[in-house]
């Protein structure tokens, strides 16, 4: 009995070891649609009009998905469609649930629904953008739209291509899901003067530094048809600003202003429901420059952190698939320009330090110490995981000796 009780709680030390590592940042998985499908040639026209609509970056920031892929001659289908309309139709066949092979065939009473994305964001109406999933004898799959037409036959599922469990499955079906909402005419977006539409609300003074740049202005206007999301600091902040703004090289306030555009279109809905890394305009304009920031929600505040400074989106200045546009408390400074701000260390020296990314006018100063920075959030997680293991584990092995 002795014995069966020190192997009880050893198993039990063991297991509570493992379950506390396990849930460690370290073991978090990330995926990238565009280059798991890379890896396919046959899908390289569904992968390549998942980048033109601007879906792969969608699917890259979603968190449980499932991706109902084409190959080259079932596309095909979908030649004679506007690029918004392609995007409502794939859409539908990316579904905010997972079902990798096994699940497929393992439903219960043979048949489910799941939203997909077309529904999720808001673009369809009432059930039309769900996907019924029904196994079955013999394990074959089929997928059809809720609102599909009696006489539309089911996507026949073909295999599954990866699968990341519980995060991502990508799946082959034959055909394109049919739905009349999905397939119906996208109209083309109205036009936008961005510089009005900046100039009335809360964002002047911005407008008034986009319109005195040649470069910023006709980048954000050829950029804002195709997806544009603008954060543009209110006019008291860019005022807060201006002095240093005013220091930084020609160069610099191109990339400072162009960092304030990401190349995609995010409602407020999405930003309020996901988390990460975005690339903006200066992204693509500097050679081996990063300029991306971190996204960050909680509850219904969305924060934007750059490891400079950390700015608050206040007001929906203007929000029309396919231009977004939001007022921030903060004028976004970047750590390829401004000195990374420094975590707070638990014994500070004597000579207190100013925050380096308040008090930096350098337009030139590159940040040498992003990993630093990167890892000062994590470390302690992961070290108080550790700790928290090692003390389950010593109080069973206490019990041992006992």
């Amino acid at each position: 009995m002795a014995r069966s009780r020190q192997s009880i709680l050893l198993a039990f030390a063991v297991g509570a070891m493992a379950a506390v590592l396990l849930a460690s940042p370290a073991a978090a998985k990330s995926y990238n649609i565009t280059k798991i499908l890379a890896a396919h040639p046959e899908f390289s026209k569904f992968n390549a009009m998942l980048s033109k609509t601007r879906l792969a970056s969608d699917i890259n920031r979603r968190q449980t998905i499932t991706v109902l892929a084409l190959d080259n001659s079932a596309m095909a289908a979908l030649d004679h469609y506007t690029l918004p309309t392609v995007r409502h139709i794939l859409s539908l066949h990316v579904l905010v649930d997972y079902y990798g092979n096994k699940k497929l065939k393992q439903l219960s009473r043979g048949a489910t629904a799941s939203a997909s994305m077309f529904q999720s964001t808001g673009t369809a109406s009432g059930m039309s953008g769900y996907v019924n999933i029904t196994s079955h004898k013999g394990g074959k799959v089929e997928f059809v739209s809720q609102d599909a037409d009696d006489t539309v036959k089911p996507s026949r599922y073909v295999k599954s291509i990866k699968e990341i469990p519980y995060d991502i499955s990508v799946l082959e079906i034959a055909s394109v899901l049919s739905s009349s909402e999905a397939e119906a005419p996208v109209p083309p977006p109205a036009p936008v003067d961005l510089i009005e539409l900046l100039s009335k609300k809360h964002c002047k003074s911005f407008a008034g530094l986009i319109s005195g740049n040649a470069d910023v202005f006709r980048t954000l206007n050829d950029t804002k048809d195709n997806g544009l999301t603008l954060f543009c600091p209110v006019d008291a902040a860019v005022a807060a600003f201006m002095p240093k703004y005013k220091n930084l090289t020609t160069k610099a306030k191109t990339a400072i202003l162009l960092y304030h555009g990401v190349p995609d279109y995010f409602s407020l809905q999405l930003l309020k429901s996901n988390n990460g890394m975005v690339s903006t305009l200066a992204t693509t304009s500097e050679v081996k420059k990063d300029y991306s920031y971190d996204v960050q929600n909680d509850d219904k505040k969305v924060t934007l952190v750059t490891k400079v400074v950390t700015s608050t989106v206040t007001a929906t200045v203007g929000d029309s698939e396919p231009l977004a546009v939001y007022a921030v408390s903060k004028f976004l400074k970047p750590k390829e320009l401004f000195k990374v701000a420094q975590a707070p260390t638990p014994a500070p020296s004597k000579k207190g330090k100013k925050e380096a990314g308040d008090d930096d006018d350098s337009s030139d100063d590159e940040d040498s110490d992003d990993a630093t920075t990167d890892k000062g959030d994590a470390a302690p997680a992961v070290y108080g995981r550790w700790a928290t293991a090692a003390a389950t584990a010593g109080a069973v092995l206490a019990l041992l000796m006992a």
